[in-house]
């Protein structure tokens, strides 16, 4: 006989032609019932599931179950079936309290995820970065004119303090970057990475742009005003900081800028999906090409 598993969010059920015909009820607490949800979320399949199955011809409508039947979500008995959580017990309330702690546990490993936590410390580096630079010319103003040494020290403590703390954020971002990006430091530099990977929003977004996108990242202005008004478009962003490019001849920068984004897209996609350490061999890559552009 041929049978239906099928799991909602209180437990897993397996079905004939006529209804339910077993169950595994989860248990009424909300922090049981969520973990078993976040391992339904990373495709994994839940003990109750293989217990429920077991010696069970059975048909599954869902990837993560394949091991344990048949997949097919097109099978129409997973169109009709119905099963109501106040029948087993499990009320809206309960319902509406898990829901609120997936989602608060969701947004807990995002926050936490490294990629993050690198963009909010270069954002900050750019806050500290404007914060100096005021106080330094605020510095020079004030110097210019007749003042007593004792007003002017608590100012320029203040100003070495930040200057510290951007050092400090600086050194902390390469280390970050070295560990979670390492083919891409290697390629464009710990903090041009780190820039880059902070304006696509994540190392996984940045992953999946194409390296034209990576190409212009940072010159989002440029871009619009390109759009809006005509003119020239940009042909490079934030990877304009690299030597390579910010020291080469003006009619070599747009085929460097190119190259060097085709390699950080290789890089990206490496660190991100395959974890494989191929930043030697881009950069052998990398010094061929720029051999080739330069005798042109």
């Amino acid at each position: 006989m041929t049978y239906y598993l099928i799991t909602k969010w209180f437990g897993t059920f397996l079905c004939d032609t006529t209804g339910v015909n077993q169950k595994i009820l989860f248990p009424k607490n909300k922090k049981e019932i969520v973990k078993r949800l976040r391992e339904i979320e990373k495709n994994n399949i839940l003990e109750e599931e293989k217990k429920i199955v077991k010696n069970a011809n059975v048909i599954v409508n869902e990837k993560r179950l394949q091991q344990l039947g048949a997949y097919n979500d097109g099978e129409p008995f997973f169109q009709t079936i119905t099963i109501n959580q106040q029948d087993y017990g499990f009320s809206q309330e309960l319902f509406h309290d898990i829901s609120l702690l997936l989602a608060q546990q969701r947004l807990d490993e995002q926050l936490e995820s490294e990629d993050l936590q690198l963009i909010q410390m270069v954002n900050a580096l750019d806050d500290l970065v404007q914060t100096a630079n005021l106080l330094s010319e605020r510095l020079t103003c004030w110097l210019q004119l007749p003042t007593p040494k004792k007003k002017i020290k608590p100012f320029e403590k203040t100003l070495a303090t930040v200057n510290d703390e951007i050092q400090r954020l600086q050194n902390q971002i390469e280390i970050d970057m070295k560990r979670i990006a390492p083919n891409t430091s290697k390629i464009i530099g710990p903090l041009i990475g780190a820039r880059l990977i902070a304006i696509a929003g994540g190392m996984q977004r940045m992953a999946l742009l194409p390296a034209s996108t990576i190409q212009i990242l940072g010159a989002e202005k440029a871009l619009f005003r390109f759009k809006k008004e005509g003119g020239r478009p940009p042909k490079h962003g934030v990877i304009f900081q690299h030597p390579l490019i910010n020291r080469a001849q003006k009619t070599e920068r747009g085929k460097i800028a190119r190259l060097l984004a085709n390699k950080i897209s290789t890089a990206m996609k490496a660190d991100v999906f395959t974890k494989r350490d191929i930043a030697d061999e881009l950069q052998r890559d990398i010094d061929i090409r720029l051999q080739e552009i330069r005798k042109k």
